[in-house]
């Protein structure tokens, strides 16, 4: 029997979509033979291309950051949440492919208001982990903003050289150093 498709799935086939064509490669027919299913079955869950690629983005949102600060916020050191921060994003794979897909599209007038969403809620919870270190509110920001531009400098850097600018063995150095010079 055939499992009935949900809202995520086609949200995920979006995603997947732009990741490997960017937000034009998001279109129902192809995503509808991908997922073996008809274009009824998107209509059902959505009104417009528009709505799914809304959904994709929140989808990437949530799983890539929503979930990241619930799980970070656990912990009630801020420094320890800063740690345990740098090393799941800087100590990640190089097949990041998400982000510089959502970036290439930032003029997109529907992705774009959603990554801006995303980038202020990234860099709103670095500046607070900051402030709760007793950082003065300028220089939280300052650090907040540099800490999420490395993260962003290096996912374009490493896909620009195919991975060889920080290769894996170099990782944890550079993570220690970027983080002695970001909460130092």
């Amino acid at each position: 029997m055939k499992r009935k498709l949900a809202r995520e799935d086609w949200a995920d086939a979006a995603l997947e979509a732009l990741c490997d064509g960017g937000v034009a490669a998001i279109a129902v027919e192809p995503l509808a033979a991908k997922l073996g299913t008809t274009k009824g079955s998107f209509y059902w869950h959505f009104a417009n291309r528009g709505a799914l690629v809304e959904a994709a983005v929140r989808r990437w949102a949530e799983q890539d950051t929503e979930a990241l600060i619930t799980l970070l916020d656990g912990i009630s050191d801020p420094e320890r949440r800063l740690r345990e921060l740098f090393a799941l994003v800087f100590g990640a794979k190089d097949d990041e492919r998400a982000e510089p897909a959502l970036l290439a599209h930032a003029g997109d007038p529907v992705i774009g208001p959603l990554l801006a969403e995303v980038t202020a809620r990234r860099v709103g919870f670095i500046v607070r982990c900051f402030r709760e270190m007793g950082r003065p509110e300028t220089e939280a920001r300052h650090r907040g903003l540099l800490a999420y531009t490395a993260f962003i400098g290096l996912i374009q850097a490493q896909r620009a050289s195919g991975g060889t600018l920080l290769p894996a063995t170099e990782r944890p150095g550079y993570l220690e150093f970027l983080r002695g010079i970001i909460t130092e």
